[in-house]
């Protein structure tokens, strides 16, 4: 097993279709889940996951250059039509990092529920800041009560009701509480992103009961000179393993596809 993040591709490859980087959230290191979430991009596109092993505790640049890196070797092999960022939560925040340091990588932009709004919600800053004194037992069995809380219960398959609950016991809690510092310490400078020209698609849950995820997308549209916001009226914060919920279909519904890809889906 790997101790440093790698790209992992959880469908078959597809090296003629534009490439997918998908950052997934803070507890994803189980790759049952993000197949779950990547399932619907297969056809359209060649898929790549970063993975952070549970022992990688590093800082949000080391992270940004690691995808830097990772996406650049996958340039290596073969030109590519155009490259798409996605992320989700945690990676949303990794995704922004990475966007300004290299503008001029990625074509377009997709930030689902981005946790680039954890540091200024009090109460998540107040608990990541206790979390160091919550005794261990506690933490294990946590996972066990915070389903509800990541999505509704009654959008989610079996398959992803299991793959969501591993996801969630996957991190240790040395991990949890680093990445939890992570997000409260974030910070990115606005004027670079007001300089990023790409489209970029802010999805937000409207049931999210973690993040204030409508009013980040808000507040990232008025930063960003070239988005759009979709709202998903009845999901929650890990809105990609719902049910009814396919990030293809959100991406052609709001003609967000590119040419080389809207001709092949």
């Amino acid at each position: 097993m790997s101790h440093h993040p790698y790209f992992f591709n959880p469908g078959k490859s597809n090296p003629d279709a534009p490439l997918f980087v998908f950052l997934p959230g803070m507890d994803e290191t189980g790759k049952e889940l993000m197949r779950l979430q990547t399932a619907s991009l297969e056809p359209a596109f060649d898929v790549r996951c970063f993975v952070i092993p549970p022992k990688d505790l590093t800082t949000w640049d080391k992270l940004a250059e690691n995808v830097i890196a990772l996406t650049q070797a996958e340039l290596e092999k073969g030109p590519r039509t155009s490259i798409y960022l996605g992320s989700e939560s945690f990676g949303g925040c990794i995704a922004l990092k990475v966007a300004v340091r290299v503008p001029q990588l990625f074509n377009r932009i997709v930030l689902i529920n981005s946790a680039s709004s954890f540091h200024r919600v009090p109460w998540l800053n107040l608990g990541s800041l206790l979390f160091p004194w919550v005794p261990t037992f506690a933490y294990n069995i946590s996972s066990f009560t915070a389903l509800p809380f990541l999505a509704p219960l009654h959008r989610l398959s079996p398959a992803a009701r299991e793959g969501l609950l591993k996801s969630v016991r996957s991190a240790p809690k040395k991990t949890a509480n680093q990445r939890l510092t992570l997000m409260r310490e974030f910070d990115i400078d606005e004027n670079q992103l007001f300089q990023l020209t790409q489209p970029v698609l802010l999805i937000a849950s409207q049931e999210d009961r973690i993040l204030p995820s409508q009013a980040e997308a808000q507040r990232l549209a008025k930063i960003f000179p070239n988005a759009r916001i979709v709202t998903l009226p009845h999901s929650g914060h890990a809105c990609l393993v719902e049910a009814d919920v396919n990030l293809l279909e959100i991406m052609k519904a709001e003609h967000f596809l590119g040419p080389t890809v809207s001709s092949a889906v």
